[in-house]
């Protein structure tokens, strides 16, 4: 046997031992109770083990990324989801939300949930101000929740939260004020709206090991000016999705990959004087949000 035919012969038992690991390890799922369940993890396994196999992956790489996650697992806690922010910055996030967007085209489009969602936002009435307190300048949301046939939903939920002017959230802070989140519901006409700060742009986290990842494959840690939006009504697919700011300079560049042009909105800038429901003493913004629910299924 030649040299050649020995090294070949060395490469398909090479090949065959590793696919033996994975046949096994895809085979031990074969008992799991859930059709689903088993699905996944024989999927995973079959890809997890075939990108090893593809950049031939190193016990060094290896080690690095269980040090990742094991730093990410550390990280993150009740008011900190490194995991999230890691989905994200891969794209994971709003490649699952565009797998289970409704396919209704009228509905109003999705986008990333975030990292930084409480439970147990406080209830605003029509025209409350969410931002009180919040470093920013005053800004008046209005819009109007329908299905796709044009017809007002009642009784809508919609939980709102942003950042203020700095691009911090609450939960950043010390202490456990509840700033700039709320939730409130649409009246008989589906109309909504509220007081909150002009939303700026702003850096994900970036002093934890998803920072360090961005930093080492020089990708831009900024995320666009955009306030969160999650509504939800009996008989609709809750959406969850942001606003953003026309003009802003990070549009194209979002850390996250959750802008799309749909949710682009102009915040008109007035000056100091009569605004809706109040007076206010210096210059705020406004802008108008219609939001489309698709219905259950679609």
């Amino acid at each position: 046997m030649t040299a050649e035919h020995e090294t070949l012969g060395d490469a398909h038992e090479q090949a065959a031992r590793e696919q033996r690991v994975t046949d096994e390890v895809v085979a031990s799922f074969e008992g799991a109770g859930d059709a689903r369940l088993q699905h996944l993890m024989q999927a995973l396994t079959r890809h997890l083990h075939a990108f090893a196999r593809e950049v031939r992956l190193t016990t060094p790489e290896w080690e690095a990324a269980i040090g990742f996650l094991t730093r990410a697992g550390h990280i993150t806690d009740d008011r900190r989801q490194e995991f999230i922010l890691l989905s994200d910055v891969l794209g994971l996030s709003m490649l699952t939300v565009g797998m289970n967007a409704p396919a209704s085209a009228s509905a109003t489009e999705s986008t990333v949930f975030g990292p930084f969602f409480l439970e147990n936002s406080p209830e605003i009435p029509r025209g409350g101000d969410m931002g009180e307190g919040v470093k920013g300048m005053p800004c008046h949301v209005r819009g109007r929740v329908t299905g796709v046939d044009g017809a007002p939903i009642a009784g809508a939920r919609v939980e709102v939260w942003g950042a203020d002017e700095d691009g911090f959230y609450d939960v950043q802070y010390v202490g456990d004020v509840v700033q700039a989140r709320a939730h409130l519901f649409t009246d008989a006409n589906g109309e909504y709206d509220f007081w909150t700060v002009q939303p700026a742009a702003y850096p994900i986290p970036h002093d934890g090991p998803v920072g360090d990842l961005l930093a080492a494959t020089n990708r831009s840690v900024m995320r666009p000016a955009h306030i969160h939006f999650m509504v939800e009504a009996e008989g609709f697919e809750t959406l969850i999705t942001h606003i953003f700011v026309a003009g802003d300079e990070w549009l194209g560049d979002d850390a996250v990959f959750g802008v799309k042009q749909s949710l682009i909105l102009d915040f008109e800038r007035h000056e100091p004087g009569e605004a809706p429901g109040r007076r206010v003493d210096e210059p705020w913004s406004s802008t108008t949000f219609d939001i489309v629910l698709a219905p259950t299924g679609a």
